[in-house]
């Protein structure tokens, strides 16, 4: 779906009416291209700590310009600050500052990036006062951003260093073009689990995965996306969208699997498939639903039933069948099972007329966050991402006013697409992400709703 009025903005007339009307003026944003660098610029590291010295390690290792310093006239392409050793509030200030002068020295798309310790796991009041601080600091870092630019964290829990897989993939991510409608938001890096991959243009070389809701939109969009990065792909989808399925599936050189993801077998035949078609199963990607919006005081039992029995039952039904598998669990693999579902932002800040949709999304929230410790004992991972205003079908049918609202309560100021979403579940289905487990991560511009 065209979103006119960005694609106005940027002309120079746009600009310059938007300017001078006081207008929202989204920018063009920088996503993937498998041909396109990393970054493209400069890459300031800020602090001063074994942390700051690793992340600028890493980066030269990817071949990217490191600096500890910039130019009056040179533009960065991002800047990443480590806080990871700071005690106290009063320690935030010198390098808080020192990013905030480096803000008006951002290229277009840029990336601000910081690094700290879960303040969960401090004990000590003015250590996790100092942690909450970096949060804080980075979500409203986040609304400040211009021209298309993004602020995130990565959060080290435990003892965990900068040494780790995870973190490598959480850092590459967060720079690259894979997050450009990720914003404010916060990967925490748990483990040492996970692998880097030899060739980063395909993370998912020899996985095999499954993607629910394949047919349209964004199912259509992460099958796509997780063939592009090299895995190969089983496209599942009801019997009535067995046509745009096997498009799907045509496109990709993948699979396709006509099934009520309610039944009760649903698992057992999605792994009867996996074993006859490729022999194994990697990744799992619950991205089927449904909504039946009405007000709660007008809601029936149909649809209250049947979202919750799409939404959420069916994900717990069939990953207790995955789990059960050994093909899903082979001993023999190198990198763990991956499960990556989909949530929402109505599940974490609700909706008026989707009390049933916002208590599904929620339940998988929820769901995530409990099979997490299941996963992480098989060297595995599961994780959720909560898409908010993304530009399909779906929201193409909401009245022009409402949708023109929605596209712009966000940093970002436009609403995303469905490849955003599909990139960030690329990212936590690869080896990259085994450090992760258990979050859920939000692709919405930092919509102006929940926390």
């Amino acid at each position: 779906m065209r979103d006119t009025y960005t694609e106005f903005a940027n002309t120079g007339l746009g600009r310059k009416l938007t300017t001078s009307l006081g207008l929202p003026q989204p920018a063009k944003l920088r996503r993937y291209r498998p041909d396109a660098p990393l970054v493209e610029g400069p890459v300031v590291v800020v602090g001063e700590s074994a942390t700051s010295d690793r992340i600028a390690e890493v980066m030269l290792g990817w071949g990217l310009d490191v600096r500890r310093h910039l130019g009056p006239r040179e533009k960065a392409a991002a800047v990443v600050a480590a806080f990871d050793t700071i005690s106290s509030p009063a320690q935030l200030s010198a390098d808080v500052l020192a990013v905030g002068g480096l803000l008006k020295q951002l290229r277009s798309s840029a990336r601000v990036i910081t690094v700290f310790r879960d303040p969960q796991q401090a004990e000590d009041p003015g250590v996790r006062a100092a942690r909450k601080g970096v949060e804080g600091m980075t979500r409203s870092l986040a609304h400040e951003m211009r021209a298309g630019g993004t602020a995130n964290g990565i959060v080290l829990q435990n003892d965990l260093d900068a040494a780790a897989p995870g973190f490598a993939g959480a850092l590459r991510f967060l720079l690259s073009g894979r997050s450009a409608f990720v914003s404010g938001q916060f990967i925490s890096v748990g483990s040492v689990n996970g692998a880097l991959p030899e060739d980063w243009s395909t993370p998912l070389q020899g996985q095999v995965a499954v993607v629910t809701g394949a047919a349209r939109g964004i199912g259509a969009a992460i099958a796509k996306t997780l063939r592009r990065d090299g895995a190969e792909v089983i496209a599942v989808d009801i019997p009535a969208a067995g046509e745009h399925l096997a498009a799907v599936a045509n496109e990709i050189s993948g699979t396709a699997l006509q099934l009520d993801i309610t039944a009760e077998d649903a698992g057992e035949r999605i792994l009867t498939h996996a074993e006859q078609h490729y022999g194994r199963l990697d990744i799992v990607v619950h991205n089927a639903g449904i909504t039946r919006d009405k007000l709660l005081a007008n809601m029936d039992a149909s649809r209250w039933d049947s979202v919750i029995a799409v939404n959420i039952e069916s994900q717990l039904r069939m990953n207790r069948a995955f789990l059960a598998s050994e093909l899903f669990n082979r001993a023999e693999a190198t990198v763990g099972p991956r499960i990556v579902s989909l949530a929402s932002t109505s599940g974490i800040a609700g909706n008026r007329g989707q009390t049933n949709y916002a208590a599904s999304k929620s339940g998988v929230i929820g769901m995530v966050s409990a099979t997490s410790a299941q996963l992480q004992a098989r060297h595995g991972t599961i994780n959720a991402v909560a898409p908010g205003f993304i530009e399909t079908e779906m929201t193409a049918k909401i009245p022009l006013v409402t949708r023109e609202v929605a596209r712009r309560l966000n940093s970002l100021n436009q609403g995303g697409l469905p490849e955003d979403v599909a990139e960030t579940i690329a990212f936590l289905a690869s080896p990259a992400a085994g450090g992760t487990s258990g979050l859920t991560l939000r692709v919405c511009g930092q919509n102006l709703v929940g926390a």
